[in-house]
């Protein structure tokens, strides 16, 4: 089921609102959802330093929910929307997990493996390629980002002023 823009850009908002909820809680603003036949199934925000768990990005949350959702490991009419381009791991997961599409809204310059650093969601190599679109309401996800570690650094700023 191809979706209209409007859709693309609503569900793109449920991610970034996911985004906002891990920021609330001190996370990076990461968020995910994933779409299957025109309704969200599940919802993942990055959880890493509450969980000091290094695989708990919005991605794997989002592919485990929607897993459980739809009873199985594959997820082959699944549409992924995330506010940042997926890491190796999370593009890893995608494949294995037999995702359709990805939309995801800001690169990752350090870690994107979407189109930023490589591509392996459309590598021809592995058993799977995954339709991809890039930067959907990408200002926006990105100013979530900039805004995020540009307090932490005025923190760290503050604090050093302190010491």
């Amino acid at each position: 089921m191809a979706l209209s823009e409007n859709e693309k850009k609503y569900f793109m908002k449920e991610a970034i609102y996911e985004a906002i909820q891990a920021e609330r809680i001190g996370e990076v603003p990461i968020g995910c959802v994933i779409v299957w036949k025109g309704k969200i199934i599940s919802r993942g925000h990055n959880l890493r330093e509450h969980s000091q768990n290094a695989t708990m990005h919005a991605e794997l949350l989002a592919i485990q929910e929607a897993n459980d959702a739809v009873g199985s490991w594959r997820l082959p009419e699944a549409q992924l929307f995330v506010t940042l381009e997926p890491c190796p791991m999370c593009s890893g997961a995608i494949i294995n997990a037999r995702v359709k599409e990805v939309y995801y809204g800001a690169p990752d310059p350090k870690a994107g493996t979407v189109g930023t650093l490589m591509n392996l969601l459309t590598d021809k190599r592995f058993n799977h390629q995954v339709k991809v679109e890039q930067g959907l309401l990408k200002e926006q996800c990105a100013r979530l980002l900039k805004n995020f570690f540009k307090q932490i650094r005025k923190r760290r700023k503050q604090q050093k002023k302190i010491k």
